[in-house]
């Protein structure tokens, strides 16, 4: 059984695009945490920051990665609300100009 524990999305009146989707999940090989999550922010159609886990990226290690202006980056996953610091935290640094 697949229940949300968060979901929110944000259009900014400059169009910027910020949205969090966070699941809980039967824990599996594949999500051994029981959570499925994605957080994104989006600017002129461009992902600066996104966080996820989704399959494809286990081989490299990083099943927890987060994707900074197109790099991809391992992750360390300690629960959904430090995930959502963490992200808010990125997406902070992306408009200060911090992380470009």
């Amino acid at each position: 059984m697949v229940d949300e524990i968060f979901k929110h999305k944000e259009v900014q009146s400059n169009g910027e695009i910020i949205e969090y989707r966070i699941l809980r999940v039967p824990c599996s090989p594949q999500n051994p945490e029981g959570f499925s999550y994605s957080c994104v922010y989006i600017r002129k159609g461009e992902r600066l920051v996104g966080y996820d886990n989704f399959e494809g990226h286990e081989k490299s290690g990083m099943r927890h990665h987060k994707h900074i202006k197109g790099r991809i980056i391992p992750y360390d996953y300690v629960d959904e609300w430090k995930l959502i610091q963490d992200f808010n935290d990125d997406v902070e640094k992306i408009e200060r100009g911090i992380i470009s």
